[in-house]
């Protein structure tokens, strides 16, 4: 008689199937069952979405996954390895330097130290080595869990005073996670790969900067040393061509060179347009502007500043107040904020009048000046700014408009993004955040009404946990550039907190007051930091409808600048934004002259063009010139010169 054994703990793998185990199995046992091949190339396990060391065992029927280098998480445990083997490398190197923190981050890793002496350029070359070397032992990584009071002793006898400090601020009935890997220890949560060689040879040592202790500028100054890992050599040496593009395409440096705009220590966060730079703004705002008004958008305008009784009943003054500029007024009697968003202005035009659900939904724009007091240290060109312009806009609107209005935003948004040279979009949802407004209730409608919003528009989406803002949660458009960046752009953020807390009410069909719903959202975002990454996108090489300067009329020889002039003012007449040069040098210094300026077109012209009434058009980075008719020469460029929104070219002052 054969006796069935049921087997008490059930292992869902990633396809589906299912292993039985009659006893608490670790992730690595879990992965040699399957194959010897996946166990020696696994780095960790993930447990119902949670990665662990493979050590750690599994006692309960669990989803499982075991995360190899090919794997979505496999990332962040090779980058937090390669940061415990800078550490190690370091203090094997700098005997005396003391480790603190040295986490994963996006793209890389790194680690802050306590040293008199700064690290310089050699120095990295040597910590690099070292940790090569460290890589190439294969060392077995082990966790060992001690209790609070004996790692405070050790890590104090060791003098890493910076460490036991970490540790002193647990509770004291907590065990301690600790890492070790041969004669060299710290304190972390994990997870952590088998072996130093899990991490492999595709990392790098980038730079060193300064850091305070705990981000605290009270705090003693320490070194930061940053490195990039990657799953393997391939991979890094694509990030760090990546990273010579980027430095080519700098909004900083185009910015200078191309005289667009700058900014300076007499106004941190805000930025100087040139005429130049202006004009390249105003072309993006004329072709948004356009953009709405054929959606239906109307536009208005909200005071700069307002007084504080307005943010404390929205709840920013409470929430986000540490960001807002804020003054007096009345002898201190009363306090302003500097508006750092539209929202609550918006809610007081809608809120000016009976509304009635026939006026439903009302669309309301602004391209808002808005200021918000960032840290001095996070600010970056025109990327981030403490005084930038929104192009914002609110949807008041009924719970039952929200899908349609939401599918229509969707679609202006996608549309606008293509025309700006963006095709390939992220969308995410992000979620509720821990610190928020509104019942849970409120926060579940607002959260399935996304959801359905999104697959109502057919669109694919990620879910963001915790990342939404405080009213509400929010859709988030993350383009990728030229260069494989990802830049966070647009969103659309539905809520039903911001109406009841401002009282916001219209008139439903049954003559009851009812609470409008309101979407938050924005195409561009702050218009500064898109441009700037619209810069960096192109390289500075705009497209012909977006470029400040679309074409410059220049002469071989100074016997046709009467005609160069008459092309230039026919040009201008016609809507394109042209400039002339006439002046008397060669016309090889004039070409590469404004080549390096970007211009998108340059129509040359000599004695034979004056008579026969033609020009030499040449286009941005071509060898050819075209000779073309001036007649046709025009027509083509008004064409190629409008913008995609169908409006007429902004003019300029060139």
């Amino acid at each position: 008689m054969v006796t069935s054994v049921t087997s008490n703990i059930a292992i869902t793998l990633p396809d589906g199937s299912v292993r039985e185990f009659d006893r608490p199995v670790t992730g690595l046992e879990i992965a040699s069952s399957i194959g010897p091949r996946l166990a020696k190339d696994a780095l960790a396990v993930k447990i119902d979405g949670e990665v662990k060391d493979l050590t750690t065992t599994v006692a309960t029927n669990a989803r499982i996954e075991i995360v190899t280098r090919n794997h979505p998480d496999a990332l962040e445990v090779i980058r937090h390895d390669a940061a415990h083997v800078l550490a190690d490398a370091v203090q094997k190197l700098y005997p005396g330097t003391q480790v603190t923190i040295g986490p994963a981050i996006a793209s890389g890793f790194y680690y802050d130290f306590a040293r008199d002496e700064p690290f310089t350029p050699e120095d990295l070359e040597k910590i690099e080595a070292k940790m090569r070397e460290i890589v190439a032992k294969d060392i077995p990584i082990v966790r060992e869990v001690w209790s609070r009071d004996e790692a405070v002793a050790y890590f104090k006898k060791l003098g890493e005073l910076y460490k036991a400090e970490l540790i002193e601020a647990i509770p004291a009935d907590q065990d301690i996670s600790i890492y070790r890997q041969d004669d060299w220890l710290d304190l972390c949560r994990g997870p952590h790969a088998p072996t130093t060689g899990k991490v492999g040879q595709g990392f790098k040592l980038t730079k060193v900067a300064g850091a305070y202790w705990r981000g605290d500028s009270r705090n003693p100054m320490l070194q930061r040393i940053y490195g990039t890992a990657w799953r393997d050599e391939k991979e890094l040496k694509a990030y760090l061509h990546q990273l010579e593009e980027a430095e080519k395409r700098d909004h900083r440096r185009l910015g200078k060179e191309l005289d667009l705009f700058h900014v300076q220590e007499e106004a941190v966060g805000s930025v100087f347009w040139h005429p130049k730079g202006w004009t390249l703004f105003r072309t993006l705002e004329t072709y948004i502007r356009t953009k709405l008004q054929g959606a239906g958008y109307v536009e208005v305008k909200t005071p700069q500043l307002i007084d504080s009784s307005l943010f404390k009943a929205s709840g920013h003054w409470d929430m986000y107040g540490d960001n807002m500029f804020k003054v007096s007024a009345d002898d201190g009697e009363k306090m302003l904020g500097i508006k750092p968003m539209n929202c609550p202005g918006h809610v007081q035009i809608f809120k000016h009048g009976l509304r009635s659900y026939r006026d439903l939904p009302i669309r309301m724009a602004e391209f808002g000046a808005c200021h918000r007091n960032e840290p001095s240290g996070a600010l970056h060109g025109i990327l981030r700014v403490r005084a930038f312009t929104q192009d914002d806009a609110h949807i008041f609107c009924t719970e039952d408009q929200v899908p349609t209005e939401a599918a229509e935003y969707f679609k202006l948004q996608l549309g606008v993004y293509r025309d700006l040279g963006f095709d390939k979009i992220a969308v995410k949802l992000a979620l509720r955040p821990d610190v928020r407004a509104g019942s849970d209730e409120t926060w579940n409608r607002a959260e399935d009404g996304l959801r359905q919003a999104l697959r109502s528009a057919g669109l694919e989406f990620e879910e963001l946990p915790g990342e939404g803002a405080f009213y509400g949660p929010k859709v988030e458009f993350h383009l990728t550039d030229a260069i494989g960046r990802t830049w966070q752009c647009g969103t659309l953020q539905l809520d039903f907190v911001l109406p009841e807390r401002l009282d916001a009410t219209y008139i439903g069909e049954d003559g009851a007051k009812h609470r409008p719903v309101m979407l938050h959202r924005a195409i561009l975002g702050s218009l500064e930091r898109f441009i700037g990454m619209l810069i960096e996108h192109y390289a500075g090489k705009f497209p012909l409808w977006l470029a400040p300067v679309q074409a410059v009329v220049t002469t071989i020889t100074n016997e046709a600048d009467g005609y160069a002039a008459e092309v230039a003012a026919l040009l201008k007449r016609k809507g394109v934004r042209v400039q002339l040069d006439v002046r008397n040098e060669k016309i090889n210094l004039k070409v590469r002259e404004h080549s390096l300026q970007k211009v998108p077109v340059m129509l040359v012209v000599g004695k034979r063009e004056a008579e026969e009434r033609t020009v030499a058009m040449r286009v941005l980075g071509g060898k050819d010139q075209e000779v073309l008719a001036l007649d046709d020469a025009v027509t083509k460029l008004m064409q190629e010169a409008r913008s995609p929104a169908g409006d007429a070219a902004f003019d300029s002052p060139f």
